[in-house]
């Protein structure tokens, strides 16, 4: 018998699910936890260099991975564990109005996707977490068990986002016209347009812009 196709919910991440942007968040816990405490000062003035550069979203990615190069791969996935640990210790890390409707989704059996630009350390334990199966994300380089500050592929933004989408629909048999997405940045307007319901979080121009001439549903975005 034919499997039955399946509706998928896809959620960015970062300031979507989540209110932080996570892999800034993990890039200074990384910095930190391996830097020797008397030269924790270098490593603000390290992020502070960063922020200061302001970048579109793939080089910003580039740069922030450049961070990694010589780390070893299981000391970073057990950092990204930790460090999940202490902002969920921290407090108001899901954004409530996104992770509701991702467990509406799960309640009426749709499966969930996260697509989002940040590191399969960061989102690895977030999706174990959420009871989520298919992880979409940013690629890093990895050379004998260590990080190379490399990515082995473009990151995963804009049409690379829609192509994740259209696969894990293909693969599962589900019709993108039941399907849904949510974003809350221009670079997801390739994942919003690739499925029959969009939702746009927050107050992006472009995607409010598309959302009213779309009829789109909007949530309300990250506090400020």
């Amino acid at each position: 018998m034919a499997r039955t196709p399946r509706s998928i919910a896809y959620f960015d991440v970062d300031e979507t699910l989540v209110t932080r942007a996570t892999m800034w968040g993990f890039l200074g816990y990384y910095l930190v936890a391996t830097t020797e405490p008397a030269r924790h000062p270098d490593v603000e003035e390290r992020m502070a260099t960063l922020r200061s550069h302001r970048r579109p979203r793939a080089q910003e990615t580039s740069a922030l991975i450049g961070n990694l190069a010589g780390a070893a791969v299981e000391d970073v996935t057990r950092l990204g564990q930790a460090w999940l640990r202490a902002e969920l210790r921290r407090g108001d890390f899901f954004h409530r109005p996104a992770l509701d409707a991702l467990l509406a989704h799960q309640g009426a059996g749709h499966r969930i996707a996260l697509v989002s630009c940040s590191l399969p350390a960061v989102l690895a334990p977030l999706a174990r977490l959420l009871d989520v199966g298919d992880v979409w994300c940013t690629s890093p380089e990895i050379r004998n068990g260590r990080y190379t500050g490399e990515l082995s592929a473009p990151p995963m933004l804009g049409e690379r986002k829609a192509a994740a989408v259209e696969l894990t629909a293909t693969t599962n048999r589900a019709d993108l016209a039941d399907c849904t997405a949510y974003g809350d940045h221009v670079t997801d307007l390739p994942m919003l347009r690739m499925t029959g319901h969009a939702v746009v979080v927050g107050e992006d121009s472009t995607l409010t812009r598309v959302a009213r001439q779309h009829g789109w549903r909007r949530l309300p975005g990250v506090p400020r």
